[in-house]
């Protein structure tokens, strides 16, 4: 071997153990960031009040978010040390931790209960809504399914109806809580996955037949067909079951096109209940008009359509799992923003759901931008595998 080959194998070497420079996905930082700076704006806004009614300081809820964006934020560091090849063996253990997280609020001094619901338990610091989990939990466990029947279209009916059995498991531990928006969207995420993966046609059609009638079943409860009801027509009853809506409603005709202005909300003045989370984007559009209603829907449109761009991304790599992956979170955080602001608007019955990034909520802070994490870790293994190819030739040619 002549010295001119052995310099030309060490340059090489150097070469491709040299760290390469990954960025980030710029769209997905730019929109969940601006997500985030409105969303704490507006729970600065809506919390003051909230906090005078619960004789705290003014500033309890806003440190709180602040709290709550610094741990989700902490959280996603885990992804700098793991990756999907460490996620993916795990994620067939997700039912299972989904139905230990949903039965612990069950659990005598450890469950919470609020408002007639035990959706919570008590970690001490902090109170913690299961379900967050159980959503991000659900969706890499469909996504390891789905990744191990690359042909689902061809497959069995038996191969669509497992992963909704599954989803079934939990809608009826959640109805137990109760929590019927959270069930109804975790099924629709998992629905959506499915017809991603490329089901037939005729089995998506008869899981959807077969799903109707029990959805429709749980909606008869008293509590909730009062919903419905006051859904279909607020006014009737605006100081008792139509209140949340009507007060949503005024809130937003005060907005018109650009707003009364930061702080100016009347609404939010124990008018419109629960105005920092489930209620945050009637106050949004009072402030901030319609202005503010169109830039927050830009926004969720450029970051879940770019979560879906990511997975069309892994789908051409051949990287399955990752692409069903941000797939689910996608539908995750655009199923959930469009059903909140849909309520808000009175377009959907009241569901106790907050909007993604926005509103205040430890247990959804905290999961949301643990799942953005995962999906600007899936980007980047992608751009690196995207600057090993060229190296892998350049390489083999030395």
């Amino acid at each position: 071997m002549t010295a001119t080959t052995r310099s030309h194998r060490r340059q090489a070497y150097r070469w491709r153990e040299a760290p390469r420079a990954v960025a980030l996905d710029p769209v997905v930082l730019v929109s969940a960031s601006a997500l985030l700076v409105i969303g704490i704006i507006m729970v600065a806004s809506t919390s003051m009040a909230v906090a005078e009614s619960f004789a705290v300081s003014g500033w309890h809820f806003i440190s709180r978010h602040f709290m709550h964006i610094a741990a989700g934020l902490a959280a996603c560091l885990v992804y700098r040390f793991v990756g999907l090849k460490h996620i993916e063996p795990l994620a067939r253990a997700g039912l299972v931790l989904s139905v230990v997280l949903l039965l612990l609020p069950m659990v005598p001094g450890l469950g919470h209960e609020v408002n007639g619901s035990r959706r919570w338990i008590n970690l001490g610091l902090m109170r913690f809504q299961v379900v967050e989990a159980v959503k991000l939990l659900m969706i890499v466990f469909v996504a390891s399914y789905l990744a191990r029947r690359p042909e689902l279209h061809r497959s069995r009916f038996l191969d669509t109806l497992k992963p909704l059995l599954a989803v079934g498991v939990l809608a009826a531990l959640l109805l137990m809580q109760p929590d019927m928006g959270s069930a109804v969207v975790i099924t629709a995420i998992v629905g959506g996955m499915i017809w991603l993966a490329g089901a037939a046609w005729k089995h998506l059609f008869v899981l959807g037949s077969l799903s109707l009638p029990l959805f429709g079943f749980a909606a008869m409860e008293p509590y909730r067909l009062a919903r419905v009801m006051s859904f279909s027509n607020p006014w009737a009853d605006p100081f008792n079951s139509g209140f949340q809506l009507t007060q949503a409603l005024i809130a937003i005709g005060r907005g018109q096109i650009t707003g009364v202005g930061l702080g100016a909300s009347i609404q939010k003045l124990y008018y419109l209940p629960e105005a920092h989370t489930d209620f945050i984007f009637a106050v949004l559009a009072e402030e901030f008009g319609l202005v503010g209603i169109v830039l927050v829907i830009a926004l969720f449109v450029a970051l879940v359509g770019r979560i879906f761009f990511i997975g069309l991304k892994a789908i051409k790599a051949e990287k399955a799992f990752a692409a069903f992956t941000a797939w689910g979170i996608g539908l995750w955080l655009g199923l959930q923003a469009l059903v909140s602001m849909g309520v808000n608007l009175g377009l959907l019955p009241t569901k106790g759901l907050t909007l993604p990034l926005i509103s205040a909520g430890g247990s959804s802070m905290i999961m949301t931008l643990l799942a953005i994490g995962l999906v600007l870790r899936i980007d980047l293994e992608l751009k690196r595998e995207e600057l090993e190819r060229p190296r892998r030739r350049r390489d083999w040619s030395v």
